[in-house]
């Protein structure tokens, strides 16, 4: 018998649940489902992120539904929309052979009226962000009369997203004999508050120690000063050559700077923050999952509900602010068993912080040290060896050619021939890392005055117009990569990209204005002339160019607005304190931070 058939569920679940791969039941699936399928309680579930919670409240939950009955009977309210599409996907997988059942995903950022169309057609589960759900109750065309089970989902994150009056308010139009099924990886008392109020007698159920992180992920942390941080970071990357990690920043300024300059530097990067809309997250996330991105650089909230396999690395550019919010991010990682690192680069300052971290989640941090130089070079030399040895060679399609290969290579020994190979690569690194400074700061060395990771521009740029933006779907990444393939000139060579709806503006070293013109200017985008020329206050320079971190001291300082609770909701709703702005707006309640992070940087002759 099927494991997951032995805790109750019925033959076409298993069978779905079987054809997706799952042989065994996760720790919380396997004592929570017998209860949840009897349907008589309340329930809260506490486990980390990654161990299955979705199929622990999914199972049971398809198991109680009338498909029959053409009305919500089960209510799901998560804290992102990335989240919100994971549940209805997997739900959808996992009742393939149930026919009839219509799950539909209630979201912001997407057209309201096509979701109402979806509900009208009769939807048994209904998976919601709390802000759209609103939205669509407030216009009278849903009704939960016959709901008979509400899930709370990533229940601590949608608090500190400041949703406790829309859960109010959305559980109000409710039946009160409905069972409430809670699940969270911590437990603030927030989250209890809400257990007190919507539940009787809830049957608790812990998996690990509440509040704890994942047991397969190391933590370390990295004492660096402020104004090589960003240094630090990219030495961390090139000493792991394989790394594919998520890397966490503060606020979206910070994200999206840092996204820009690794790209500027070779690096496969790209930002997830709360100013794109639903279709560039979308294609970030694609890019993402297909591993054509190396590193993704994220902020708290624009990162909830990313489910990607094989996350080798969670780096915490800045530490985040709620100290809760550490396990969340840690728990992108080391997902399914597997294991994984969590990387803090921390100020002496922070110290206290790691501390606390380490009372909350229960293990120790262990202090390590940026690598010098040598030990880079040394880490791509063998990974460049070890991808040598391992690569598939296509006989067929080479053969054609081992005769011109064999009669160009005949003078060279195997040990010369060697060399060479390695050489290809490797000599970027010796370049580059030659003379590298010891970047780890004393654990008690004092905080600089006025540290802040702060870049002074140089002068020497030209500002230019170009006819696209981002409504041609282009991000600063995007646009990045564009005048780069197009113009041949390298990223470390652009300033300042400002992408406005119809057109943007860039800033180039003044030298190579004329190579922008000559590659740009009348190429064909889309059945559109591309066009590009000196802006009008062109002759301007600028004292706070983003980016390009090749020697260039740059004055822009890596803070700015702070991303709050539910940033990049489309439809959903955007709050600062107490102040709430309705469907659509990207920025509001952001704040502005004095003590802004920073990066200086190490030359970057380019990652391969």
């Amino acid at each position: 018998m099927n494991l997951f058939e032995q805790l109750g569920l019925g033959s076409k679940i298993v069978q779905a649940v079987d054809e997706l791969g799952f042989t065994a039941p996760t720790p919380i699936q396997e004592k929570a489902i017998p209860e949840l399928l009897t349907g008589t309680r309340d329930f809260v579930g506490l486990a980390q992120t990654g161990t299955g919670k979705t199929a622990a409240f999914g199972l049971p939950l398809l198991e109680l539904i009338n498909p029959e009955l053409r009305q919500p009977q089960a209510l799901i309210l998560c804290p992102t929309r990335e989240l919100c599409l994971q549940i209805t996907n997997d739900l959808k997988n996992f009742s393939k052979h149930i026919g009839q059942l219509n799950i539909v995903a209630v979201y912001g950022g997407a057209n309201i009226g096509l979701q109402i169309k979806d509900l009208k057609r009769g939807a048994q589960i209904v998976v919601a962000t709390p802000g759209r759900m609103l939205d669509i109750l407030g216009r009278n065309v849903l009704n939960f009369d016959n709901v008979r089970y509400s899930v709370l989902d990533e229940a601590d994150e949608m608090l500190n997203m400041g949703f406790q009056e829309d859960i109010n308010s959305i559980l109000s139009t409710t039946p009160k004999d409905k069972k409430t099924w809670l699940f969270s990886a911590t437990m603030p008392n927030e989250v209890r508050r809400i257990a007190q109020n919507y539940m009787t007698d809830p049957f608790e159920l812990t998996v690990g120690t509440k509040n704890t992180g994942n047991a397969n992920i190391e933590h370390e942390y990295y004492v660096v000063r402020a104004r090589e941080k960003y240094a630090a970071f990219k030495r961390l990357v090139d000493f792991n050559p394989e790394i594919f990690g998520i890397v966490f920043c503060r606020t979206k300024i910070e994200t999206q700077e840092i996204a820009e300059a690794l790209i500027k530097d070779g690096y496969n990067a790209d930002a997830l923050h709360g100013d794109l809309s639903q279709q560039q997250r979308d294609k970030v996330m694609k890019r993402y999952r297909d591993r054509s991105l190396q590193l993704l650089i994220a902020t708290d909230v624009a990162a909830r509900g990313i489910d990607v396999n094989d996350v080798t690395h969670v780096i915490n550019y800045s530490l985040p602010d709620e100290v809760e919010n550490y396990t969340h991010r840690s728990g992108r990682t080391a997902r399914a068993g597997k294991t994984g690192v969590s990387m803090n680069l921390v100020n002496s300052k922070e110290l206290g912080k790691i501390r606390q971290i380490e009372r909350i989640i229960g293990k120790k941090f262990t202090k390590a040290e940026i690598p010098a130089g040598f030990d880079v070079c040394e880490k791509q030399l063998f990974a460049i060896i070890h991808k040598i040895h391992n690569v598939e060679v296509n006989e067929g399609q080479l053969e054609q050619y081992m005769d011109r290969i064999n009669t160009e290579l005949a003078d060279m020994s195997k040990e010369e021939l060697i060399k060479r190979i390695a050489s290809l690569e490797f000599n970027r690194f010796l370049e580059y890392y030659k003379n590298a400074p010891d970047l780890n700061a004393r654990a008690d060395e004092r905080p600089e005055r006025g540290d802040s990771n702060s870049m002074r521009a140089g002068s020497g740029f030209t500002r230019l117009f170009i006819n696209l933006g981002s409504l041609d779907e282009f991000t600063r990444g995007d646009m990045l990569r564009y005048i780069c393939d197009n113009s041949g000139i390298p990223g470390a060579k652009i300033g300042r990209i400002d992408v406005k709806g119809v057109y943007s503006f860039f800033e180039v070293v003044s030298e190579d204005v004329e190579k922008i013109f000559s590659g740009l200017n009348s190429i064909d985008f889309k059945g559109r002339t591309v066009r590009v020329e000196v802006s009008q206050d062109g002759d301007r320079r600028r004292e706070g160019r983003s980016g390009g971190f090749n020697g260039r001291p740059r004055e822009r300082s890596f803070g700015g607005d702070r991303e709050r609770s539910g940033g990049f909701r489309g439809g959903d709703r955007e709050r600062s304190g107490g102040n709430r702005e309705r469907s659509g707006g990207y920025g509001s309640g952001n704040r502005r931070r004095s003590d802004s992070s920073s990066a200086n940087s190490e030359r970057r002759g380019g990652r391969w």
